[in-house]
């Protein structure tokens, strides 16, 4: 997008041009909705900014009107499609509190979204390749200022700006404490079908999912509970004596260990121990770039294939697990950590079909735990892909409904932010939510893009646009690494 100079011009040329409040059409009863530890981690919104290219809204007449009512149709249809969506979505339109514990519940009291309308004549073109991180992404979201009052705090935010080539990006926030990425999914394609654009564009209209917002079998009052008619002496996970076996979360575990070890050779991580409240200086202070790294379709076949060598009738890999096997033994090699050095490969995993009972269909809380995998440095560099993947495998086995207890209560404590750790490796899988499917104004964006993770170690999996079968990897890297891991990455 030009120059630095420019770049820094640019960011000033978006101009807001409409603030609205958008409140739930059908109003709800207000109620207090119980949040679970999940829920709690990180009441942080995550950013996703959708792209829409001109052939999409700008060379379309929408129902017959000029271009210059496109552009309130586009912002009006979005709002009514909201509107229509949190009557069923409703905790969305509420706000989060402290109990006397201080800890974080939903009030489910209407208070509404926030919805923007934005300009700029920057043509979408400008920004290059829309999977790279870009500073101007920065600007096409509505970041709420937030002064510690959490009542005051929208949940759902977003920005639908217009570019000089008539695209549009619709950039949106959610609190992580409402939705997990699954069901963030699920909400915003509902509200894309909800929207007047799409309603008229399709006369058949799917019925839609009905969320389930209750937290039941994740609340922690609810693991303690023995299934009715069963003695606890006949439960599983218990020794012969009858004691019950304790269950450890192998993920919180490990990062302790690697704070621990960070801690014994790392001066500015004790400072981080001793005033934790500076952590997002120190994260910017880590410097970390965020990359997108293509892994095509044809890549990962030729990973397989490699892994799997003579075994390909007994032994066979998904496409997540060599993708994060490769990430792990490229981001360790490109780093140069010691080799003597612990460092771990977290992922996140989906317990709504491990707890038990199993959480409805539908259901709209948080549902993942991190599962874990730590080894040397050496370890990691010298192990084949196939040896990690086994590895992954594992961790994902260990994570039981007595797992899914033991993360819950670790993380239940007072929440802090994550220290810069460049032996962590944590994997977000996007692959099953096509976000860029979701048509909010047309079929498909261009590319949904997430912004920057305050977190670096986080890397994101994402389907690409064009290659169905194959990751986009949005990865955060210390600067020197770069050159090293792309190498190693494309091999």
């Amino acid at each position: 997008m030009g120059t630095e100079h420019d770049i820094g011009d640019y960011l000033t040329l978006v101009s807001i041009t409409k603030t609205v409040s958008v409140l739930p059409k059908v109003l709800h009863p207000p109620k207090l909705l119980t949040l679970s530890n999940l829920d709690r981690q990180s009441p942080i919104h995550m950013y996703l900014v959708f792209f829409y290219n001109s052939n999409s809204v700008a060379h379309h007449k929408i129902n017959n009107l000029s271009l210059d009512g496109a552009d309130d149709l586009v912002f009006g249809s979005l709002k009514c499609g909201l509107e229509e969506t949190l009557s069923v979505w409703y905790p969305a339109a509420g706000r989060l509190s402290c109990d006397h514990e201080n800890k974080l519940n939903l009030w489910c009291n209407n208070k509404g979204a926030v919805l923007v309308e934005a300009e700029t004549p920057v043509k979408m073109s400008e920004l290059g390749d829309l999977s790279q991180c870009n500073e101007f992404f920065e600007k096409l979201v509505h970041k709420p200022v937030f002064d510690e009052d959490f009542s005051e705090m929208p949940l759902v935010v977003a920005q639908v700006t217009k570019f000089g080539c008539g695209g549009y990006s619709i950039g949106i926030g959610i609190s992580h404490s409402l939705f997990d990425g699954p069901a963030a999914y699920e909400f915003m394609s509902a509200w894309a079908s909800n929207s007047t654009i799409t309603m008229k564009q399709h006369k058949v209209l799917e019925i839609p999912k009905l969320p389930v917002h209750d937290r039941g079998t994740l609340l922690m009052d609810k693991f303690d509970e023995a299934p009715k008619g069963i003695s606890t002496e006949l439960l599983p996970n218990r020794n012969d004596d009858g004691s019950a076996v304790v269950t450890r979360a192998a993920a919180v575990d490990h990062l302790y260990q690697l704070i621990m070890q960070a801690a014994a050779s790392n001066d500015r991580m004790i400072n981080f121990l001793k005033n934790g409240s500076n952590i997002l200086n120190q994260i910017i202070d880590s410097n970390y770039v965020h990359k997108t790294f293509h892994l095509s379709g044809a890549l990962i076949e030729n990973l397989k294939k490699e892994v799997c060598g003579d075994e390909m009738s007994s032994f066979s890999c998904s496409s997540f697990e060599v993708a994060a096997a490769h990430l792990w033994k490229t981001k360790t090699k490109a780093f140069g950590v010691r080799k003597e050095a612990m460092v771990c490969l977290q992922f996140s995993v989906d317990v709504r079909n491990k707890v038990d009972p199993a959480l409805p269909q539908g259901f709209s809380g948080n549902a993942f735990v991190l599962a874990s995998v730590a080894l040397t440095a050496a370890q990691v560099e010298e192990a084949t892909h196939k040896a990690i993947i086994e590895k992954i495998r594992e961790a994902k086995k260990s994570v039981t409904s007595s797992y899914v207890k033991a993360y819950m209560e670790a993380v239940g404590g007072p929440q802090t932010t994550l220290p810069p750790l460049d032996e962590l490796t944590l994997v977000s899988d996007w692959t099953r939510m096509p976000f860029h499917k979701i048509g909010f104004l047309h079929e498909s964006a261009a590319y949904a893009s997430p912004l920057a993770s305050l977190i670096p170690q986080v890397a994101y999996f994402m389907q690409n646009p064009s290659d169905c079968t194959g990751i986009d990897m949005r990865v955060g890297l210390l600067p020197q690494s770069v050159s090293t891991f792309s190498r190693l990455f494309h091999r």
